[in-house]
């Protein structure tokens, strides 16, 4: 490249307005000794020896630059040499970017692509949160501003226990069998639950008298947690204590006085028993039957 022609001008973007005439001897009487530039998106300012009507005659010096949003490519000033060409190469680029890698469970929008200027704004799907630069831009050194941002996920799963629930102690026991259906887990970001653990009895199991809380614990593919809690109340039902009858005795099975207990009057030796021999506890919390004597 020691010179400009004009079919140069589709790849180097400086181009010639009309083509040099044949070499004259006379320096000094030739104005036009060099082509006269022209550059694309850019600009020539030029200080010629023998004033500022000769832009293009010999000795010329043109300092070359480029509009905003353009990167000058080549030497920054030319002269016109004795050979009638100019003394380099040079033309506009548009300033562009690298194209923004994707984002990981996010995306980003641009306002002007990779040109200039442009800002790319982003986001994230539901259920993650932004961390990092929530736009950048495209700055004049072809980089963009700031820091590729992420998409994390921080919120954590969503868990719904079933209900409270209170069962009646099975009949001549003290216990109760409880069986419950899973939890309902959902997590908002991928979906993925990693485990769910359970703090308590299995359900089908057999639950004492008294209260019991039943814990649930889940956590997401980013070990985020979330827990629910719901109880589990066992009643047994009771008829009132049984005295034992005058000169007699109570035999009773399962814990005396809880429904389903069967209790039997016995008289002690040489008394009689008058009246009911067994007495059972009812659901009503009543004995079946009245008190007999021991006569």
């Amino acid at each position: 490249g020691s010179g400009y022609y004009a079919a140069e001008s589709h790849t180097n973007e400086v181009y010639v307005e009309e083509a040099p005439p044949e070499p004259a001897l006379d320096y000094r009487r030739v104005p036009q000794w060099c082509a006269t530039l022209n550059i694309h998106r850019g600009e020539a300012t030029c200080y010629s020896p023998r004033g500022g009507s000769y832009r293009s005659s010999l000795g010329t010096r043109c300092e070359l630059s480029c509009t905003r949003g353009y990167r000058l490519v080549g030497p920054s000033a030319v002269q016109c040499l004795p050979s009638r060409r100019w003394s380099g190469m040079a033309y506009c680029r548009q300033i562009r970017c690298h194209v923004l890698p994707a984002v990981l469970w996010g995306s980003y929008v641009c306002s002007a692509g990779v040109q200039m200027d442009s800002r790319c704004d982003y986001t994230c799907l539901p259920g993650y949160q932004l961390e990092g630069d929530r736009s950048r831009v495209c700055m004049e050194d072809g980089r963009w501003s700031g820091s590729e941002p992420i998409c994390v996920d921080l919120e954590p799963p969503k868990i719904r226990c079933p209900d409270s629930r209170e069962r009646i102690a099975e009949p001549g026991k003290l216990t109760a069998t409880v069986y419950w259906d899973p939890p309902r887990v959902k997590d908002s970001a991928d979906g993925i639950i990693k485990r769910v653990m359970l703090r308590g009895p299995e359900p089908g199991s057999e639950f004492p008298e008294g209260e019991h809380v039943i814990r649930y614990t889940a956590h997401d593919q980013a070990y985020n947690r979330a827990s629910c809690k719901f109880t589990v109340r066992v009643q047994v039902r009771r008829c009132p204590v049984l005295k034992p009858p005058q000169n007699g005795y109570l035999s009773c099975t399962s814990d005396g006085n809880n429904y389903g207990a069967t209790c039997e009057y016995l008289c002690e030796g040489g008394y009689e028993r008058q009246g009911t021999s067994l007495r059972v506890c009812q659901s009503t919390q009543q004995w079946t039957g009245s008190q007999p004597l021991c006569a």
